[in-house]
Order: C-alpha cells, then structure tokens, then sequence
C-alpha cells in the first residue's frame, strides 16, 4: 500500500536511533518522515515548531469560539 510522505526529508527508524539530533537537524526546522519498512511510522518536528502549530491550533479554536458567540446579545454590568 502506498503512503503520501508529507515532508520534503526523511529518514529510517534505525538512522533515528542511531542519532536523534541529526535526524532532526536534518529537516532544517522542518517535519522530518520516520520510516519504518519505507512506510511513514511518525513525523520527527522540531520543539519550535510543534509550539508554533499548537499557537495556530489554539487561534483557530478562540475564533471558532468567538463566531459562535457574535451573535449573543451583549449585557450592560456595573462594577460597582
């Protein structure tokens, strides 16, 4: 069965162990495709990355939050 690899690097589970660090040096800040039987196992990201995608994830779900809520009418509140 074929697999769509979604990363312009890649490299072997064995290479992976073998040296974590310049796995994912490898992919230059980007995703690296671990490969196990020339099959995609897993992705390999570097930790700015997965921070920079958990960012995006968290915007995306505050704005579905806030579109769903535009349409509440606003309440007038005293602080005092």
């Amino acid at each position: 069965m074929a697999s769509i690899i979604l990363s312009d690097t890649s490299a072997s589970v064995s290479e992976l162990k073998k040296n974590p660090m310049a796995t994912v040096e490898a992919g230059a800040g980007l995703p690296v495709a671990i490969l196990n039987r020339n099959q995609p196992a897993f992705y390999c990201i570097p930790a700015q990355l997965y921070e920079q995608m958990l960012e995006i994830i968290d915007d995306r779900e505050l704005a579905a939050l806030v579109k769903a809520r535009e349409s509440q009418p606003l309440l007038d509140l005293d602080l005092d």
